[in-house]
């Protein structure tokens, strides 16, 4: 799958300043912030948002984002769970089975644009099987000292290559990596 017509895995994700991605009690309202910095940009993200085809989301993930009220869209989201969920949109499809069947064979040849948003263990799986071809690291201006890591073990060492780098009023800092080209 070496073509033009590729699609692309990304995985965004929101750390706190010591790697942590939810507190011990698995909450994440850390992550909001009335702080404004005169340094940064202001972002809402539109156009980001706009060019994402498919999301992928942990099961966990995907009952906190019912919670908040759906902040997907109608953009296709696909949930990875054992689990029965209930289903509340016509956009959301239940996937259970091999990852790399998923992302090769069922999401690649649907969706240019995937983003995979949520689940610690997910976005872990994803990297330990090299589908991961971007890595958006959003840091929050806070230190939780404890809680669920962001990367735990995620596989062998393999040094990104740094993208970009935007600063926010809010304090937040995204990092964007690529993974590094394997000469094909």
């Amino acid at each position: 799958m070496s073509n033009a017509t590729r699609s692309t895995i990304t995985l965004h994700v929101v750390s706190s300043l010591d790697g942590f991605i939810a507190s011990k009690d698995n909450s994440v309202s850390w992550m909001d912030s009335s702080d404004v910095y005169e340094s940064g940009v202001t972002d809402d993200g539109s156009d980001v948002i706009l060019s994402i085809d498919c999301y992928v989301l942990g099961s966990r993930t995907y009952e906190h984002a019912l919670q908040l009220g759906w902040p997907y869209g109608d953009t296709p989201t696909v949930v990875i769970t054992n689990r029965k969920l209930p289903s509340t949109r016509h956009s959301v499809e239940f996937y259970s089975g091999d990852l790399k069947k998923l992302a090769v064979e069922i999401l690649a040849p649907r969706y240019k644009n995937i983003w995979l948003v949520g689940g610690a263990m997910l976005g872990q799986s994803f990297l330990k099987l090299g589908l991961v071809d971007e890595i958006r690291l959003m840091i929050a201006p806070v230190t939780l000292g404890d809680g669920l890591h962001l990367f735990g073990n995620s596989g062998t060492e393999l040094k990104w290559h740094l993208n970009n780098i935007v600063a926010y009023k809010n304090g937040f800092v995204e990092l964007s990596y690529k993974r590094p080209s394997t000469g094909s």
